[in-house]
């Protein structure tokens, strides 16, 4: 959250630099009251994770940690102005490509001076529909800034939610349907005929996307939530 109100401050103070009014790109844009374009991305995704508050006395786990990787997305944009241009109503579904490591110690039932690691590599191709409310500053020659906040429905066509577990190489299972909320900063720059955007956006589960089947490798665990921060080109016209 401090990132993303440093990068809002940021944004506006780029605009203050301007010392004198320019002939505006695009004028129309903000007439229209639909408009649509795509968007390109990447992501870094991770998981906050708790676990079991007697983990090491029942389980026999020392640590636990995540290891956020990069990953790609890409999507459609509709925009819709509610009354004024300077709020807007936007959907954005999206195909989203993730991984995430979540690395596990335990201590070796057998030898209680060895440490045993368990990596779990987890995969998601998800399709997104996030739907936002987009707040945005006044026009400063061909420059704006803008806050999100907004929810998001996800898919993960990816799932193992219900594949069958192997006794001798179990494996973290994760729900398929996830629902999260989003906030967010951009910045906007009006061409002659489109509008380019950068943005990021911080994405958070609302719900444990945890299915627990007491293998070694979750019963540890407590909840598993998603999260992550997604950085966006957007083209709009």
């Amino acid at each position: 959250m401090r990132f993303l109100l440093f990068s809002f401050l940021l944004v506006l103070s780029m605009g203050s630099f301007a010392q004198k009014e320019k002939p505006k790109n695009y004028r129309k844009f903000d007439e229209r009251t639909f408009h649509f374009g795509f968007m390109l991305g990447g992501n870094s995704s991770g998981y906050s994770i708790y676990q079991k508050f007697d983990a090491y006395q029942q389980f026999g786990l020392k640590s636990m940690t995540v290891r956020s990787q990069p990953g790609a997305q890409l999507g459609i944009l509709s925009t819709m102005k509610i009354g004024t241009p300077m709020v807007r109503l936007r959907f954005m579904p999206s195909l989203s490509f993730q991984e995430r490591v979540i690395n596990q110690v335990f201590v070796d039932p057998l030898d209680m001076e060895k440490e045993i690691l368990n990596e779990e590599r987890i995969n998601a191709t998800s399709l997104d529909f996030p739907l936002m409310f987009q707040f945005r500053t006044l026009r400063l020659n061909n420059f704006a800034a803008y806050f999100l906040v907004g929810g998001q429905y996800s898919l993960d066509l990816q799932s193992q939610q219900d594949a069958t577990q192997k006794f001798d190489d179990p494996f973290i299972k994760m729900k398929k349907h996830d629902f999260h909320g989003q906030v967010g900063v951009g910045v906007e720059f009006f061409a002659p005929f489109f509008k380019f955007g950068f943005e990021v956006k911080y994405s958070h589960a609302l719900f444990n996307g945890l299915i627990q089947d007491n293998t070694r490798s979750s019963i540890p665990i407590d909840k598993i939530y998603n999260r992550g921060w997604i950085i966006s080109l957007i083209f709009e016209g």
